[in-house]
């Protein structure tokens, strides 16, 4: 996604040689249409895969998964990661481990948002080792739900978490796919790794 690509090269600012900040437009300040326009790419690519529900992880998985939601006309739920007062019974949970924290966290949904009648396409903004989609597909399977694929803005292609995803059968789509941070530089992979493409 050429907007997307663009945006990373303005405005992402490399801290090392496996961390992309890009909190100026995707994970704390928001840029409202680039989002429309992720949310946009993300119903095109899953046009035919009669997504019924969207999940994510809070909270920078909403915002993509919210402008996803609204292209395709369906609800989008977003798994949480801290304990609710509202939200403590019947609920679908699932661990992730985050090696940038370095620490095991339990994410939940309640069983009221998701059953085996959903087919459920899943939104995240980054993928590195690929823990986080795991731990939501953990949970749409608990609930019986269908998985279409996993719609990811921004993967980290050299580390191993979409070689893991795709690995275990899921179609993963990309909007951007990183191949190095090395020297201070994002360089993107040109070389076809989203499932659309590769059956092409």
């Amino acid at each position: 996604m050429d907007l997307l690509i663009e945006k990373i090269k303005s405005e992402g600012i490399v801290l090392s040689s496996t961390v992309l900040k890009v909190d100026s437009f995707l994970n704390h300040q928001i840029d409202p249409k680039l989002m429309h326009e992720v949310g946009k790419e993300f119903a095109d690519r899953f046009s035919s895969s009669r997504i019924t529900k969207i999940l994510t992880i809070e909270s920078s998985g909403i915002a993509p998964a919210v402008m996803a939601g609204l292209q395709l006309n369906v609800p989008v739920v977003f798994a949480r990661k801290r304990k609710s007062l509202t939200l403590v019974n019947d609920l679908i949970t699932a661990s992730v481990y985050s090696f940038t924290k370095e620490e095991t966290s339990e994410i939940s949904v309640s069983k009221k948002y998701l059953s085996e009648k959903d087919n459920v396409l899943i939104i995240d903004d980054f993928l590195a080792n690929g823990q986080a989609a795991l731990g939501l597909a953990d949970i749409a399977k608990k609930a019986g739900s269908a998985i279409a694929g996993i719609g990811i803005v921004i993967e980290k292609g050299f580390q191993n978490g979409g070689l893991l995803l795709r690995e275990k059968g899921f179609r993963v789509e990309s909007l951007a796919i990183i191949d190095s941070l090395e020297n201070g530089v994002t360089s993107f992979d040109n070389t076809a790794k989203n499932m659309e493409e590769l059956m092409r």
